[in-house]
């Protein structure tokens, strides 16, 4: 892949979309929420258009406070699972990436501060906007051994959420790929979190 990828959230759809774009502007996946589902899923296709699915990401309980999102390809093979760690995101948010049920890398707030003092002003009217424009967080991926893999940034945006990946160290691609499917799924949580 290509570094930095951009994220890109449309704010005023009907469930969420995602498109992740590379360095040099290429789509390389579209994100699509299902709407009205007691279980979350997820569906990731190649392109915009919506033809080619390449992952499926669901939920393994209806109520998601420490929910399981399994990871899946197009033909059903498993790639791992998103585990948000329950009371220890209630401060900072916290994401555990498995690979055949054993931790393979972690996803955390650099600074929960910033979620707090955003979420806070977000609700002052006109303070907000400056708010939720000027403050970005940052969300780190870390190996088993607490190696800095990736980092993913707010951007300012107006009409719609920006968010940048950038690669810290190397990492084999099917991490790269499954970090990546990780931080979408918990960027889509914790956006629906504010």
């Amino acid at each position: 892949m290509q570094y930095p990828i951009d994220l890109s959230f449309k704010l005023l759809t009907l469930g969420q979309r995602i498109t992740a774009t590379d360095a040099e502007g290429n789509v390389i996946m579209f994100i699509k929420q299902k709407m009205l589902k007691l279980k979350e899923q997820i569906d990731v296709y190649s392109g915009p258009d919506q033809n080619q699915l390449i992952f499926t990401m669901r939920a393994d309980r209806v109520l998601d406070f420490s929910a399981n999102y399994h990871i899946a390809d197009a033909h059903g093979n498993d790639w791992g699972s998103v585990r948000r760690k329950g009371m220890r995101s209630l401060w900072s948010a916290h994401y555990e990436i498995r690979q055949n049920e054993e931790i393979d890398m972690t996803m955390s707030e650099e600074n929960p501060f910033k979620k707090i003092l955003e979420s806070l002003l977000g609700e002052i009217p006109l303070v907000g906007m400056v708010a939720i424009y000027l403050i970005n967080p940052t969300y780190l991926v870390s190996g088993p051994d607490g190696t800095p893999l990736l980092r993913l940034t707010k951007k300012p945006a107006i009409f719609e959420g920006k968010f940048v990946l950038d690669k810290l160290s190397d990492m084999p691609e099917d991490d790269e790929l499954r970090s990546l499917l990780a931080i979408l799924m918990a960027a889509i949580l914790e956006r629906g979190r504010g």
